[in-house]
């Protein structure tokens, strides 16, 4: 099987992130059940562009490369970090500027972090709605982590490591499920038809 792209997207502004470490958990789970290229972005790779851009035409490169990698991505592993009740507002801005088609019917594994449990359902009320618009493939286990969960930098929960351990099992499983149903290529297709 040729290896799929698992694009990482964490919306954090900053270097380390809680929401990064759980971006890439969930990844390294999916990549541990599903031979994939793993590359994970954060919000701050797209760089000042990205929030003066009011047009995919008008993002600077690297903003565009970030939109482009989550478009070409064959499974994506979304992040946010929990702002006043909802994602980021430039985490929807980067979303607003990607094409509605390329994440129709994508497997995407959706999380959030926040300060602490009461924003626990952000990622049921925000950011599934947004995804289920795109007519994305979002796994059922969503992942929620707040700053109780995590110590020295890495996932302390073992509730958590779990809903981590789900998602990137369910993501695999969808990858891999869509990756067997893609259309042959047109000259095996060409070759076998008599």
């Amino acid at each position: 099987m040729t290896r799929l792209r698992l694009v990482g997207f964490s919306a954090n502004i900053q270097r380390p992130s809680k929401t990064r470490t759980l971006v890439e958990a969930i990844a390294a789970e999916a990549a541990v059940r599903l031979p994939v290229e793993v590359r994970i972005f954060d919000l701050v790779d797209a760089g000042p562009g990205l929030g003066g851009a009011l047009g995919r035409d008008q993002l600077s490169l690297p903003a565009r490369r970030l939109v482009e990698a989550v478009e070409e991505a064959d499974a994506l592993v979304v992040g946010t970090p929990v702002y006043k009740g909802a994602y980021t507002g430039l985490f929807k801005h980067l979303f607003d500027l990607v094409s509605p088609e390329a994440l129709a019917g994508k497997p995407v594994a959706l999380a959030a972090t926040g300060g602490g449990a009461r924003h626990a359902l952000v990622v049921e009320h925000a950011l599934r709605p947004l995804f289920g618009f795109f007519t994305a493939l979002t796994v059922p286990t969503a992942v929620y982590a707040s700053d109780p969960d995590f110590r020295d930098g890495g996932l302390d929960s073992a509730a958590i490591r779990q809903r981590v351990a789900e998602a990137g099992s369910q993501l695999a499983g969808l990858a891999g499920a869509r990756a067997a149903q893609a259309p042959a290529p047109l000259a095996r297709l060409a070759g076998g038809a008599r």
